[in-house]
């Protein structure tokens, strides 16, 4: 994947990514679908899965000067490009893409942040307590970060998933 190719958006069929993917490697178009690691307890099992970051999109790269990109609406497993102008496609900006693919390794599994350290201050992404800052309390393992939420004006300890959390400095 190079940061010089321009990226845009193509909404899934449900169910879609591998077999769109499959079939815009064949006609010559890079993609790019991020991931990250989750956790889920079911009936008291801890199960790990990699899931999409964004389900129902993926990222392709093409040069829209030089590749034939309405063949992508005519792809299997692919809904539609996302366009603002359906005669010509605007690239998404390159820095968030650049970003986008700093934080993700070479297989495009979402990388937990970094340098975390107990008494560190952190935003949550996602879920019931997104926006919420709190600080580091603990760092029981590799994907997981203790902390302290105030609920109901009480403090509760909880846990939260590393890619669910933001640093802030």
């Amino acid at each position: 994947m190079t940061n010089e190719t321009p990226w845009f958006v193509a909404q899934l069929r449900p169910h879609g990514l591998k077999t769109a993917s499959a079939h815009l490697h064949r006609q010559g178009f890079e993609t790019f679908a991020p991931m990250q690691n989750t956790s889920a307890v079911r009936a008291g099992l801890t199960t790990q899965a990699t899931r999409a970051l964004f389900p129902g999109y993926l990222f392709i790269g093409f040069d829209p000067s030089k590749t034939t990109w309405s063949v992508i609406n005519n792809t299997r497993g692919v809904s539609r490009l996302v366009l603002a102008d359906p005669l010509k496609p605007v690239p998404l900006p390159a820095e968030l893409m650049a970003g986008l693919m700093a934080r993700c390794d070479a297989t495009g599994v979402l990388l937990p942040p970094e340098n975390l350290d107990v008494g560190d201050k952190v935003r949550v992404l996602a879920g019931p307590f997104a926006d919420t800052i709190t600080t580091i309390e603990t760092l029981p393992d590799q994907a997981r970060i203790g902390v302290l939420l105030e609920l109901l004006g009480r403090k509760v300890k909880t846990t939260l998933p590393r890619d669910g959390i933001e640093k802030i400095s």
